[in-house]
């Protein structure tokens, strides 16, 4: 088997305890991970203070860590087939995705190797003639990284570029389900010249999480993940008010009108929550479609379910490939055996194939006449489409709201004022027209409610990995007025 080191102060090592990493293709283990311990987070902490205090990168100009970063992007551009091959073969996502997204990744760093030196301040129209005031942008410290195992090496990209651009440090906690591809990705950041320190990459289970999120060195967590997890976090946090930006899960309405292009928006809908094996935390999970339509897009999606090429992750003609883990399996059979039992109709699906691995088939439920099916509120994180129809735009928006989550949304309409109206109505921090699943390192995403706060992606996710200094300066050298009175 392979084995895989931990990146701690730019060296690599073994960790005291490993464990095994299991191929979702076929169950079986097929590699050894470093398991951080406590003491290895608090040297991974300490190593990314030293390097973010220490005159070689604090020193460092702007300029000189965007070009940084650029090299770095050049780096992943070239690894990206090596890195592909490990993500598939680590978590079960098909190669035709891993490839296309991890070439794309590089472009998250080469748009924050080109912010780095635009993160600016600003100068202030004081109210008192002898004072000059200004806004210094500076960095927040070092940053703890908490990423999940699906697309790990983009929703890294979102937290590392951005906080490295802003001058900060950060010890990278890839999940135990699947770090592999992270765990290469150090070895790449270690060819890119930064000075050591910069970037610690560990991984592990819940204990080294908490050795993490609760460090007193550590001044803001980004984390993307799920709500329980996040609220631990919250509370670790506490402990040294560290700020955070939560990326958390989702139950997204696809919502579709009577004039929408069928044909376009099934083929979105087949993207929204079958691709990836469903393994999105912006899955189009719940479809919200117009009573008149409904059965002629059901027909049609079911056709498309029905005909997806299942098969080993790593062959191009794959479309779904496994779940990542047998645990998901058992509650995406778990959540659709309590929704059918709530009056839930299955349409196509809903059954484990009996082959090695833990694949699972698209999966459709109607759920018209079921409000309360546990589809309809419950992240599989797997292939499962729950169904509901609208009668008209008001009845559209309260279903697609009807949730505690807020992250994305889709609306398929060719009428321009009523999209108007729906998105300024949907409560989400993504709105998709007559597209899905569609990012750009410009853009930024991120969610309400249970689906979290701050933002990843653009300008604003830089903006947090900064802390805002006010710098009074006094031009007048006349004596000091009354100490005994503010000025």
């Amino acid at each position: 088997m392979q084995s895989f080191q931990q990146y701690i102060g730019g060296a690599f090592e073994d960790a005291a305890q490993q464990f095994e990493s299991l191929d979702p293709a076929t169950g079986t283990p097929w590699a050894r991970m470093p398991a951080a311990s406590a003491q290895d987070v608090d040297r991974a902490v300490s190593a990314a203070e030293r390097a973010f205090l220490a005159p070689e990168w604090a020193g460092m100009t702007a300029t000189a860590r965007g070009k940084l970063l650029m090299r770095l992007a050049d780096l992943v551009a070239e690894a990206a087939p090596r890195l592909a091959e490990l993500e598939t073969r680590d978590t079960g996502k098909i190669i035709r995705e891993t490839s296309a997204q991890i070439a794309y990744v590089a472009e998250y760093y080469r748009y924050y190797a080109g912010l780095a030196d635009k993160i600016e301040g600003a100068h202030l129209p004081i109210d008192k003639p002898d004072m000059e005031v200004w806004l210094r942008r500076e960095p927040i410290g070092v940053v703890a990284a908490v990423v999940p195992w699906n697309s790990q090496l983009f929703l890294s990209a979102v937290k590392i570029g951005p906080a490295l651009a802003a001058g900060c440090t950060v010890v990278l906690k890839a999940s135990e389900e699947g770090p592999a591809p992270m765990l290469e990705f150090a070895r790449i950041f270690d060819q890119a010249g930064f000075p050591k320190g910069v970037l610690n990459v560990i991984t592990g289970g819940p204990d080294a999480g908490a050795a993490l999120t609760s460090h007193p060195k550590v001044a803001h967590v980004a984390f993307t993940g799920g709500p329980e997890t996040a609220r631990h976090i919250v509370r670790n946090s506490a402990e040294n008010l560290a700020s955070t930006s939560l990326e958390l899960g989702g139950k997204s309405p696809f919502i579709v009108f009577d004039d929408a292009d069928l044909e376009s928006a099934v083929n979105a809908q087949v993207s929204g929550v079958f691709a990836a094996t469903g393994q999105s935390c912006v899955s189009g999970s719940r479809l919200v479609v117009q009573e008149g339509i409904k059965e002629a897009f059901l027909a049609r999606l079911k056709e498309k379910a029905e005909a997806v090429v299942i098969g080993a992750p790593d062959e191009m003609a794959t479309e779904v490939g496994p779940l990542c883990t047998e645990k998901q399996r058992e509650n995406a059979l778990r959540l659709i055996d309590q929704s059918v039992q709530q009056g839930a109709t299955l349409i196509t699906g809903g059954v484990a194939l009996d082959r090695p691995g833990f694949y699972f088939p698209p999966t459709i439920l109607d759920c018209d006449g079921a409000p309360d099916a546990a589809s309809l509120s419950n992240e599989f994180f797997g292939p499962v489409l729950s169904v509901v129809s609208f009668k008209d735009e008001a009845e559209a928006i309260e279903i697609a709201n009807d949730t505690q989550f807020g992250l994305a949304s889709g609306l398929f309409t060719r009428d321009l004022t009523r999209a108007h109206r729906m998105i300024r109505a949907i409560r989400a921090g993504i709105v998709w027209v007559n597209t899905y699943r569609a990012v750009s390192p410009i853009a930024p995403f991120g969610g309400h409610g249970l689906s979290g706060h701050g933002r990843e992606g653009g300008i604003e996710a830089a903006l947090d990995y900064t802390k805002v200094k006010a710098v009074w300066l006094r031009t007048s050298d006349e004596p000091i007025p009354d100490p005994f009175v503010m000025r």
